[in-house]
């Protein structure tokens, strides 16, 4: 599974012109799943992602996380970020999971963070979205699950 952190002051997705999910200070959260992706994966990501400190302290210091700072998430499922782009002009997804897998394992990956105490909101699986986002800093991190299982270099 791959995420891509966006700190936000506000944001939110709405589908057909309706808001379905909106939040303030907090994180935009893409989720993407690869074929191979599981539960134990989406959880070990949202307990990354919870604990991450990379909000700013009364100091300026990135010290506090999303529960320190009693911030939300908006999570939404994002398939493109498994795009290969090493052949010809056009990306190639074919290692995105199916919708079948992806879906639930977007879903376990949004109750881990609420199980974490994160407020969540979410977009609409399969739907094509419109998001809109206040980027607070702006500050953007991506995590790949596959480098929370390898050691760390140094």
């Amino acid at each position: 599974m791959k995420v891509v952190l966006q700190r936000v002051s506000r944001a939110s997705v709405s589908v057909d012109g309706a808001v379905v999910g909106a939040i303030d200070l907090g994180l935009l959260i893409l989720v993407g799943v690869a074929d191979g992706d599981s539960p134990s994966q989406a959880e070990a990501l949202a307990r990354k992602v919870a604990g991450l400190r990379i909000f700013a302290d009364s100091e300026g210091r990135f010290n506090e996380s999303l529960l320190d700072v009693g911030g939300a998430a908006l999570v939404i499922s994002q398939f493109t970020l498994h795009a290969d782009v090493r052949k010809g002009r056009r990306p190639s997804f074919t290692s995105a999971a199916r919708p079948e897998l992806a879906e639930p394992l977007v879903e376990h990956f949004a109750e881990s963070l609420r199980a974490q105490g994160v407020p969540v909101q979410t977009g609409e699986f399969g739907a094509m979205m419109s998001v809109e986002l206040i980027n607070d800093g702006p500050f953007t991190v991506v995590i790949d699950s596959a480098d929370l299982e390898r050691p760390r270099r140094g």
